[in-house]
């Protein structure tokens, strides 16, 4: 974020109106759609994806490393279940954080070594996400778009400097 872009939709420069927030990797190309906005949600979809496969042969070879060490079977049923439950849990609250307002999501700080654990999940669900939308952009526009309203309602209020007005005969 450079310091030309204001940090929320209700921000700015000088005539009131509100401006875009930008979007980390998108900055506020979502809002038209510019400067190869399409070509960089692709890039970042497939980025996200190569991620999660190198994630997954990374626990792959992990999870041979647990085998060739002859640890019991329980050991590494564990360590596949809680690897599975970790990537499914960060793949919905991930999901449903672009979805969500922040003050709807709740403490997102609870649930970190699950998301850190679960990395793949969080990995997929930008993929994924990054096909339909840039991640967060349907809460940034329609944030942005809320906030616009408000300008416009209030600006469409206001007649004047008041002190300039005539008075009224009775």
């Amino acid at each position: 974020m450079s310091s030309k872009e204001p940090a929320t939709a209700a921000d700015a420069p000088g005539d009131g109106r509100p401006q875009p927030a930008p979007i980390r990797f998108y900055g506020t190309s979502w809002l038209d759609h510019s400067r190869g906005y399409l070509l960089r949600r692709f890039l970042l979809g497939m980025g996200a994806s190569l991620l999660a496969v190198t994630g997954v042969v990374l626990l792959r070879l992990a999870y041979e490393g647990l085998q060739l060490s002859d640890s019991s079977a329980w050991l590494n049923v564990l360590l596949v279940v809680a690897f599975a439950l970790c990537s499914s849990i960060a793949f919905t609250r991930t999901w449903g954080g672009y979805r969500r307002p922040a003050a709807l999501r709740g403490d997102e700080r609870r649930f970190a070594s699950i998301k850190l654990i679960g990395f793949i999940g969080v990995l997929l669900a930008y993929a994924l996400r990054s096909g339909i939308e840039a991640p967060g952009e349907g809460l940034r526009r329609a944030e942005y778009e809320r906030a616009l309203e408000q300008y416009r309602r209030r600006g469409g209020r206001r007649s004047g400097n008041p002190s300039r007005r005539t008075k009224k005969r009775k």
